[in-house]
């Protein structure tokens, strides 16, 4: 199995994606437990030194005033995680828990955090031995950081709380025992450092900006479909046309649509044909998913750099030995980012559900009403736009941004919170609903295109038409579509579309 090596500085996109799926194993390099083992020695000076110092030896939020005599330091600790441990609603899904586990050991292998080597060890095990703790998915501002869902991620950690482990629901310590585990007791700052940061609404964010990278490409290829379907044309993929506007996404999502289409007979045929212009819902893809493309890319920087961040508070320094009280729990970038990308991947979903009711009612000659041949007798796919539609507007409501509310914590003490975790769970939705949308698409598009030559279809096309008949046939007649739709939908998600029309035509970017 694959290993990823974690030292606090190069974990990406697809690294997060692999160890949240049980895709690798989780190394330790020597130079981390160097590096960790120097901060924690300035904890354990100021403990000796009986310096009062904020998250070590004190209360937190408003209580930060209040002195914590040394003998009662663990027993803080493991108070904290009590009482943060409050969510309520649905567990978050088990691959999220797993990248959350990932990102704090992480934010631990960078040397700021002042834990012992233990507490970082006892997470990578954890991740490497499939113990996966029971997490809420609400209760969460996103400042300071992902409090509650952390804290009974935590509670695993010190024998306490619900596990997961190979398919059963342990209490925590049985969890642990049976993978051959024992928890922490918690030392001098450490249950602070469990809870304090932002790697629950990062992890969420950065799984579903992982399968919206694939259903970008997905969408690529599904319009190119329908654009085959519908015996469009592919004017609007002129070089010129890219050059005169030239956003880097625009320009990468036309040269991928010519590279799906090319030696397309269909597309030719256009040449003679008396229709002057297509629906902007196919003359637009560049412009739309190119757009939503520049948006993917930022998102993928920052969550690279979050990932890659220490994020708790307070930090320590330990090249002059001083800890240092800041704000970098705070969710706002990933919050802003996870807002923006619900946006983007609404706008993806409501073009595509405009070329699902083309392909119904387009009124191109050789399609028929619904795509059905005895439409009266039969309703055809009437519903499935249906669907989509009621998909994009649920969207609609999601994509309202979470991060433009704010409300006051601990006593107004914490004035001002992000609301992150609320907006990657509400973008993580809409991926999953985008998801069915393209799968509606991809459906109907492949029925439409059985109604002209599906064998003078470009490469990609056919690539992709190939795949999704070997799983959806035509239908002739009416029947139950929705096991249709959460075949395709699976198959978008795991990218098997996109990989059948890469052996076609090549890698798309």
């Amino acid at each position: 199995m694959e290993k990823i090596y974690l030292n606090g500085e190069n974990l990406t996109l697809e690294n997060i994606y692999k160890a949240a799926h049980g895709k690798c194993r989780i190394e330790i390099p020597l130079s981390v437990k160097t590096k960790i083992n120097k901060s924690r020695a300035v904890v354990e000076q100021i403990i000796k030194n009986e310096k009062v110092v904020y998250g070590i030896n004190t209360g937190f939020g408003k209580l930060s005033k209040v002195k914590i005599p040394h003998a009662n330091l663990k027993k803080l600790q493991k108070n904290l995680i009590l009482s943060h441990s409050c969510g309520v609603g649905e567990n978050l899904k088990e691959e999220e828990v797993r990248a959350a586990i990932l990102l704090r050991a992480n934010t631990f292998a960078k040397g700021y955090s002042g834990v012992r080597f233990e507490l970082l060890k006892i997470l990578i095990d954890m991740l490497n031995e499939g113990v996966v703790p029971l997490v809420p998915s609400q209760g969460s501002v996103g400042a300071s950081g992902d409090l509650a869902p952390l804290a009974h991620l935590s509670l695993v950690v010190i024998g306490l709380g619900k596990a997961m482990y190979r398919g059963k629901v342990y209490s925590g310590d049985k969890a642990l025992k049976r993978a051959g585990l024992k928890p922490v007791e918690l030392s001098a700052k450490e249950g602070l450092a469990l809870i304090n940061g932002t790697c629950i609404m990062t992890a969420v964010l950065a799984l579903a900006l992982y399968k919206s990278f694939n259903l970008l490409k997905s969408a690529n290829i599904v319009s190119s479909v329908s654009l085959e379907a519908l015996a469009g044309t592919d004017t609007h993929l002129h070089d010129f046309i890219q050059c005169a506007r030239p956003h880097a996404g625009q320009i990468n999502t036309a040269k991928n649509l010519k590279k799906i289409i090319q030696k397309s007979r269909i597309i030719e045929g256009h040449k003679t044909c008396e229709r002057v212009q297509d629906p902007y819902c196919l003359r637009c893809v560049p412009q739309v998913h190119g757009a939503v493309y520049d948006l993917l890319n930022y998102a993928a920087e920052k969550v690279f750099i979050e990932a890659n961040s220490a994020t708790d508070n307070p930090l320590v320094n330990p090249n002059d030995n001083t800890i240092l009280s800041g704000g970098n729990f705070h969710g706002a970038p990933m919050a802003l980012c996870a807002d923006s990308l619900a946006i983007a991947l609404s706008y993806l979903g409501s073009i595509s559900e405009r070329r699902t009711d083309c392909l119904l009612s387009s009124g191109v000659n050789h399609i028929p009403a619904f795509l059905s041949k005895h439409s009266g007798l039969n309703s055809g796919f009437m519903i499935m736009q249906y669907t989509a539609a009621s998909l994009v507007s649920e969207n609609k409501v999601l994509a309202h941004p979470a991060s433009v509310d704010t409300i006051p914590t601990s006593g107004g003490f914490e004035d001002h919170v992000s609301m992150g975790t609320i907006a990657a769970r509400k973008f993580a939705r809409i991926v999953e609903n985008v998801a069915n949308i393209l799968s509606i698409e991809a459906i109907c598009a492949s029925q439409a295109l059985d109604f002209g030559k599906p064998g003078d279809a470009g490469a990609g096309t056919k690539a992709a038409y190939d795949k999704i008949r070997e799983y959806v046939l035509f239908r002739a007649d009416d029947d139950i579509l929705s096991p249709d739709i959460k075949k395709i939908k699976e198959l978008i998600i795991k990218g098997a579309v996109i990989e059948a029309v890469e052996k076609t035509v090549g890698k798309l970017s």
